[in-house]
Formats: C-alpha cells, sequence, structure tokens
C-alpha cells in the first residue's frame, strides 16, 4: 500500500509480508520523490513550447515583406534563362570554376587564359563513349539527337545517381544510352577506339567514376566550340528536370508501359533545356531563395537580440542565454516566419509566370514560358516549410494532450508536497518515529508497535483505532476489524 491516507492513520510506502513489516520511505523521502516527479511534469509541460510558433504581428509582416521582396529579385534579377542578370553572374562563375579545374588537372598547372582553351583540355582528358553530338542526318531525323539536346537526352550526362549508373555502364560495355520521343535507345560499340583505363574492376570503377565527373565539368558551361564563338553554350541538364529521363529508363528496363503523361513532361523538361534551363540557371534561381533564407533568419536574430538585451538585467546576461534566445535556427517561431517568408515567395513567382505564359501565348496559356520563369527551388523549399509545418502540428496537437494531463498532475503533486509539508511540521517527534528504523533492523516487534501506539495515542487517535500488533494489522487490512 503507497501513499495512503485513511482518516487518522498516516502510512508512506507500509508493506506488510510474512517475514514482518518494511518501511521504504519517510516523509522526507516522500518529499524528494514528489518533487523529482514534479521536475518531471514541469518539463513534459514546457516540451510543448518548442512546437508552437511565438510569432507577433511585426514577425508576420517581415516575414511576408522579406518574401515580397526576394519575389521580385526573382522577377527582375533572375527572369528567364536569356534574359537573367543573375544568370549571367551564374555563367561566369561556373566558367571560372572549369577554368580552376582544368589548372588543378594539368600536368604543369597550367593557367587557362580563356574558358575554349580550357575546355578543349578536358574534353580530350575525359574522354568518353557516349558523347555524340548526333548520328549523321539520317540519325538525326530518327532520334532527334544534336549537339544541342544531346547533352539532356543522354542519360549519362544527367548529374543523377542513375546518370551514374549508365556512365559507369556505357564506359564499361562501350555503349550510349538516350532518350528520345519516350524510348530508351541503347548504341552499340559507339566509340571503336573507346577503351578504359584500370587493370581490374575496383581501378576500372574507380577511372569511370573519375570520367564522369570530369566530363560533366567540362560540360557545364557548355562545348569549347560555341566558347570560341563567344556563346553560352549548352550546359547540363537541371538536375530538378532529369527525373523525366530516369521515369523513362526505369519503367523500360522494367518492362512498364511509358504513358503519354511520362513523354509530355520529358518533351516539356527537353523544350526548356533547349531555351538555356540548366544547371547554371538553376544555380541562379535559388539565390533569391537563398536571400529569402537569409533575410528571415537575421530579422528574428535581430529583434530577439534586441529584446534580449532590453528585458535581460545585465548580472543575468551570458552568451549561452544570449544564444538560446536569439539563435535562429531550431526553434518553430522562426520556422513559422520562414513559411510565410517562401510561401509569399511563391505567390509573388507563380502570379507572374502565369501572366507572363499568358502575355506569350497571346492570351492562352503558354506552359513552356510558366516553367521557364517558374522558380522551382522556391516551391520544393516553400513544400519543404509545408511539411514541417505539418509534422510540428501533429506532434503539437499529441503533445498537447500528454501536457494537459501532466498540468493536472502538477496540481495534484503540488497539493501532495504542502500536505506533506504540513505533516512535516506537525509530526516532528524524532525520537518517536525511530519505529521506522526498529522495523525495518530489528525484529523487536512488541517494541516497535508500542513506540507506534504511543505516538498514536500522543495524536489523539482514539484507542480503537490504534493498530497495536501484527494480527490487527493482518485484520485491519483483511477487512476483519470492526468500527
Amino acid at each position: 500500500m503507497g501513499n495512503a491516507i485513511i482518516k487518522k492513520d498516516i502510512l508512506l510506502d507500509l508493506s506488510v509480508g510474512n517475514a514482518g513489516f518494511e518501511f521504504s520511505t519517510s516523509i522526507a523521502d516522500a518529499m524528494t520523490k514528489a518533487e523529482a516527479e514534479l521536475v518531471v511534469l514541469n518539463e513534459t509541460v514546457d516540451s510543448i513550447k518548442g512546437l508552437k510558433s511565438d510569432c507577433d504581428k511585426l514577425d508576420y509582416i517581415l516575414a511576408a515583406s522579406s518574401g515580397a521582396l526576394c519575389g521580385f529579385i526573382d522577377i527582375f534579377l533572375v527572369g528567364k534563362p536569356g534574359e537573367s542578370p543573375l544568370g549571367d553572374i551564374t555563367d561566369k562563375w561556373f566558367a571560372a570554376r572549369t577554368m580552376d579545374f582544368a589548372k588543378l588537372c594539368h600536368p604543369e598547372k597550367k593557367n587557362f587564359e580563356s574558358l575554349d582553351s580550357a575546355l578543349r583540355f578536358l574534353e580530350k582528358e575525359f574522354k568518353v563513349p557516349y558523347d555524340q553530338t548526333g548520328l549523321g542526318d539520317a540519325g538525326r531525323a530518327v532520334f532527334d539527337l544534336t549537339a544541342k539536346n544531346h547533352h539532356f537526352k543522354s542519360l549519362a550526362h544527367n548529374p543523377s545517381l542513375l546518370g551514374l549508373f549508365f556512365s559507369i555502364l556505357d564506359q564499361f560495355s562501350n555503349t550510349s544510352h538516350f532518350i528520345t520521343d519516350g524510348q530508351l535507345i541503347s548504341l552499340q560499340q559507339a566509340d571503336e577506339k573507346w577503351e578504359l583505363q584500370g587493370s581490374n574492376i575496383p581501378s576500372k570503377l574507380f577511372c569511370g567514376f573519375a570520367n564522369w565527373i570530369g566530363h560533366l565539368i567540362s560540360d557545364v558551361s557548355g562545348s569549347s566550340s560555341s566558347a570560341a564563338k563567344g556563346n553560352r553554350g549548352t550546359g547540363l541538364p537541371s538536375p530538378l528536370w532529369t527525373w523525366t529521363n530516369d521515369i523513362i529508363a526505369i519503367k523500360s528496363k522494367l518492362g512498364l508501359r511509358v504513358t503519354e503523361t511520362d513523354k509530355a513532361m520529358n518533351e516539356l523538361a527537353l523544350n526548356i533545356f533547349d531555351k538555356g534551363y540548366d544547371t547554371r540557371f538553376q544555380t541562379a534561381q535559388a539565390i533569391p531563395v537563398f536571400l529569402n533564407e537569409l533575410f528571415v533568419r537575421l530579422i528574428y536574430a535581430i529583434r530577439r537580440l534586441f529584446r534580449y538585451f532590453s528585458i535581460t538585467p545585465k548580472p543575468e546576461r551570458s552568451f549561452a542565454l544570449m544564444w538560446k534566445t536569439c539563435e535562429p535556427f531550431s526553434n518553430a517561431t522562426v520556422k513559422r516566419m520562414l513559411t510565410v517568408a517562401h510561401g509569399t515567395f511563391c505567390l509573388v513567382d507563380v502570379g507572374d509566370a502565369v501572366g507572363r505564359s499568358f502575355v506569350a501565348g497571346g492570351g492562352a496559356f503558354n506552359a513552356v514560358e510558366f516553367v521557364l520563369r517558374l522558380n522551382v527551388v522556391g516551391v520544393g523549399r516553400f513544400a519543404i516549410s509545408l511539411y514541417g509545418e505539418t509534422r510540428r502540428a501533429i506532434t503539437y496537437n499529441h503533445a498537447k494532450k500528454e501536457s494537459d494531463f501532466a498540468s493536472r498532475e502538477i496540481v495534484i503533486v503540488t497539493n501532495y508536497i504542502e500536505g506533506l509539508k504540513i505533516l512535516a511540521r506537525q509530526y516532528n517527534d524524532s525520537h518517536l518515529l525511530m519505529f521506522v528504523s526498529d522495523f525495518e533492523k530489528s525484529d523487536a516487534y512488541v517494541e516497535a508497535f508500542g513506540k507506534s501506539a504511543k505516538l498514536a495515542e500522543l495524536r489523539n487517535v482514539p484507542s480503537n483505532k490504534i493498530l497495536k500488533t501484527k494480527s490487527d494489522i493482518d485484520n485491519y487490512f483483511g477487512g476483519k476489524r470492526n468500527g
């Protein structure tokens, strides 16, 4: 029997066994356990605070303003391929990195003065059998494989895991796989002069992987011929659109039917690639999304920093407390602000893309124009925020039930502790309370019962309520005692 109060008889964790009586606690022990339980309950109640945002009106306004500002940056500075100031910057950045990579790979660490010279070196250094830019007039008519679209159609040119798989496959088997008109085409003996370096399977795998990486870098800024002419060239397809190739390739390998929707999406992806929507432009689209993320986190941190210094007394200030108050990463409030900011960004961006698609289509919806102007990176980031909000809402609803139950328990435990404090003050006869030790350490039950009975008499317990012997207790708990 634990923590039971029966009329005026007070028992704290008393158990009666065949061998005698056992007391596992005292009032002080009970208070210690109750206070420890209270700490756990308070932590349960506090844990729900981290799942619910604490945004005020100004937080929402600033987050929406950041999203709108970055949305306009996307409209006017990113736009679409060929009309993108930020796209020009990313093109130059990729060209510079390509030249750096060529210098790194050159035996003499040569400084390349132009992009076309660096590309010529890389194209020669990282040869692959699947780099067909065309199959002659007949092949071009049948497969529509040209110098402009072969980076997209060739599966090994896709910067994805499936692209790596087909690159290794093509290098080992001297083949070339590409997608055209919803079909997976495989060319056998693609390059008569091709030979994969390496003396065994592991070394060949390493060389194949190195060739894939090196060849991708040589193609990311276009070909050497286009660079020599001063043209932008066709780079690598966006990783966010190569899935249209992956679906057709996987279905073809598994013998599944390729649907018209699969073909339509693949054709749409090919059309936007032909218009310059490649990895370089996708990187330009990521810039306003990154700025939106940065602005919101800075706004959150700066506002909380000012609040911290305004309400925290100087003696209580510390870096740890300041970081806990201002850090803009792991709390629900800043995540809610990011959801608002990215949602506003997408609202502005999609509105612009829809409007311009109707203008380009002469009143009809132009899907290619819409996709060219749609910031897929922003849409993806907003989707991640929505997923996080949904997960936190589900977790919050579950945690709230536990928190509400813990709150009710806190009231009970608090009252229990207050009661124990009253008992501790009222029952302060330590020389009589030694009967606990007598029960635990001695078989002198008669003396122990005498002390307990004497204590009960001092507390004005009626004589017929006092349990004086073990048989009295057995009868009492067995339901045989009257009164």
